[in-house]
């Protein structure tokens, strides 16, 4: 007999490794080796008769070589299979039948009639009650995806396997009841309060949407967030632009300086005292336009608590508090976040305010740029008038 369990064992080996599709993740030979080692384990309690064992051991071997073929029906189909190999060893019809009984004892429902049959069911569900339940109960799961029989979440696999935990499964055996049940109970634990954990950060997130959603806070900030980025940038591109025109107009003079106006000294220059006069005050035009386009104003830098009863002042502009002591401006900022219109109204005085300081730079920058614009034009103009009507009969180049 001890041949003939080599044999079976080889038989289903080969099988399973080599006939096996490779997304049978659970139903595989590693499934297998289990449910003998289940099977053996439980036998050695209870001391059957060697034909009682013997054919239990046969049936653990055989039981899950069906799914070569596929997986409906797979018990019957393990149980032609395993009819075919029995015959062809000689093995006779009672001894046959008995194993697969026993075979078909492991469809999913059936109620044991027999020990036998208990033991068949309990070795099969055996990793139920073991510390790596949670990896074979995955491995089932992604078969069934991997295979196309279902595509289940991990929640709704959890709420499955808590199902079956509950009602659908139970342990037959008393060694089973007294050795495997409490590894059942703890991984029935893990199960539900892993569920309750994902319910819990399902319904935080459901809660933070939907406040999201109902509440207009986060678009408010948002818009005052990106209006107050895009006013300071703006403020930022008009401070560039008049230190570009600042800087260049200081060159210009720079060059008439040293090289044209040392030259007016000469009677035979006189010609070009006009056209530079122009160039000259059109240049400190623009400057003095320019310095005053990014001159900051200056102002009281206090208030008193009437105006913050009143909501009359703008917390948030340090030119209405740099004067004031900190302890006044920590309350003012305590009555300020008390009241939320009180500090959409403050963020919106800012946003007008800044609006208004953008509206004068904005104004002061293109009078700049059109009184430097004349002043090049007209000066040009100036000195080639000079040049054409009023200069020497002979330009001699100045040397610079």
């Amino acid at each position: 007999m001890s041949d003939l369990l080599s044999k079976a064992e080889n038989f289903s080996t080969d099988l399973l490794v080599n006939k096996l599709d490779s997304n049978y993740l659970y139903h595989n030979l590693r499934h297998t080796q289990r449910v003998v080692k289940s099977s053996k384990e439980l036998l050695q309690y209870y001391n059957l008769n060697d034909s009682d064992g013997n054919a239990i051991i046969l049936a653990a071997w055989l039981h899950d070589i069906g799914y070569t073929q596929g997986s409906e029906n797979h018990e019957s189909t393990s149980c032609d299979i395993a009819k075919k190999f029995l015959t062809e060893q000689g093995c006779d019809s009672i001894l046959i039948d008995e194993v697969c009984r026993l075979i078909m004892a492991t469809k999913r429902g059936h109620e044991p009639q027999n020990l036998m049959e208990e033991i068949i069911r309990d070795a099969d569900s055996s990793h139920l009650g073991q510390t790596s339940y949670a990896d074979t109960s995955e491995m089932l799961r992604e078969e069934l995806s991997l295979l196309g029989i279902a595509n289940i979440t991990t929640k709704e696999w959890r709420k499955a396997n808590i199902k079956m935990f509950q009602t659908e499964h139970r342990f037959y055996t008393d060694y089973a009841k007294e050795h495997w049940q409490e590894g059942k109970d703890d991984n029935l634990k893990k199960l539900v309060k892993k569920l309750k954990k994902d319910n819990k950060t399902r319904k935080k997130e459901e809660l933070k949407v939907k406040l999201k959603n109902q509440s207009p806070e986060r678009g408010i900030q948002t818009m005052y967030r990106v209006s107050m980025r895009n006013h300071l940038k703006l403020s930022d591109i008009a401070d560039t632009k008049a230190n570009i025109l600042l800087s260049v107009n200081a060159i210009i003079i720079s060059l008439l300086l040293t090289n044209l106006i040392p030259k007016l000294d000469n009677p035979s220059n006189d010609y070009l005292i006009y056209p530079t006069g122009i160039f000259v005050l059109f240049s400190i035009a623009s400057m003095i336009m320019s310095v005053l386009a990014t001159r900051p104003n200056v102002t009281s830098g206090e208030f008193d608590r009437q105006d913050v009863e009143n909501k009359k002042v703008n917390l948030l502009f340090f030119g209405n508090f740099h004067k004031m002591k900190l302890q006044d401006y920590e309350w003012a900022m305590q009555e300020l976040i008390k009241d939320q219109n009180y500090v959409y109204n403050t963020l919106t005085k800012d946003l007008y305010f800044l609006g208004v300081v953008l509206d004068k730079k904005y104004k002061l920058l293109r009078w700049t740029y059109t009184i430097f614009m004349i002043g090049i034009i007209l000066s040009t103009i100036a000195f080639f008038v000079a040049l054409k009507f009023y200069g020497p009969e002979r330009i001699i180049e100045l040397p610079t």
